[in-house]
């Protein structure tokens, strides 16, 4: 019974603790935009794809079978 003591004023103060969190976020505005983010993904890439770019900073090497 003594640890509810302890709890429940931690249990306020991290739910006080995420609705400032929460609001900050409203104020500052990561909200403002939802559906930008969503509908971009699927737009066409202005450049092609060229097969002799790298991968992470390494150049990719075909096996002997592959050429």
């Amino acid at each position: 019974m003594e640890v509810l003591y302890l709890l429940i004023p931690m249990s306020v103060l991290l739910v006080f603790g995420l609705m400032v969190l929460f609001r900050w976020a409203l104020g500052s505005g990561q909200f403002d935009d939802l559906e930008s983010e969503g509908t971009r993904i699927l737009g066409e890439e202005s450049h092609p794809v060229d097969g002799d770019q790298t991968t992470r900073g390494k150049r990719v090497e075909q096996s002997d079978t592959a050429r």
